[in-house]
């Protein structure tokens, strides 16, 4: 069945924030404090290790750089247009209107929780080509695995930022439906350059999550407002980038 592995994929979510939340309520404040950092820092190297993975190649005998060129293009026309459509702005508003229609008003770091785990779950290759393979071939493998990426990413994340986390399933639903509902129009663009370059792409923004995380007293990177890059590194793998 197309969307089974979106379906599973949520289910991993709720339940993973279900668990963060049981062991959250007796954690002190401390214990929370430093599982945060331990998120942030486990989020920044998952980003290191999927760009440099995608970045760096060996060719003739060397080890080299790739896509230098389309990271800048990318990241600057996508800043450009995502900044210009406040992504950002528009996320947190939809997070607040979630915290208010669940009650949980009195949470103030709902907004923060299910921004911060949205973005972490739904960038990335796994999500977009995971996808796709569940509408066109109902191979749900690589949601699958993804999904139990998940649950452990979103336990750690509840059990330190709280109840937000778990409505992140809502926009992984969403993005990933989507893109099932729409697979067989998408797979033609799909090709290896570009999943390539999304990869890169969207583990560098994965990293600037982290960074998020790791640094919220002092850094803020726009990251939603970044996301519009994952779709120019895609189009410059058409324009031989």
């Amino acid at each position: 069945m197309p969307g089974l592995g979106t379906i599973i994929n949520c289910v991993c979510i709720l339940a993973g924030g279900a668990l963060g939340l049981l062991i959250k309520k007796g954690l002190p404040q401390r214990f929370q404090d430093i599982l945060m950092s331990a998120c942030g820092l486990s989020v920044i190297f998952l980003g290191i290790a999927g760009t440099l993975g995608e970045m760096l190649i060996i060719e003739n005998g060397f080890l080299t750089t790739r896509g230098t060129m389309m990271i800048i293009f990318s990241l600057c026309a996508g800043a450009v247009v995502g900044e210009a459509l406040n992504i950002e702005r528009h996320t947190e508003k939809f997070g607040v209107f979630i915290r208010e229609r669940s009650g949980s008003s009195r949470d103030p770091r709902f907004v923060e929780g299910f921004v911060t785990t949205s973005l972490t779950i739904c960038i990335g290759a796994m999500a977009v080509v995971g996808s796709i393979e569940d509408g066109i071939n109902n191979d749900i493998s690589t949601l699958t695995a993804k999904a139990v990426l998940d649950f452990v990413i979103v336990f750690v994340m509840a059990s330190s930022m709280g109840k937000g986390c778990l409505f992140s399933f809502i926009p992984v639903g969403i993005f990933q439906g989507s893109i099932t509902a729409l697979s067989r129009l998408l797979e033609p663009l799909l090709t290896d350059a570009a999943i390539a370059n999304l990869s890169l792409v969207g583990s560098m923004l994965i990293f600037c999550v982290g960074v998020n995380l790791m640094f919220q007293e002092k850094v803020k990177i726009k990251v939603a407002n970044l996301l519009p890059s994952i779709v120019f590194a895609m189009l410059a793998a058409s324009a031989g980038f």
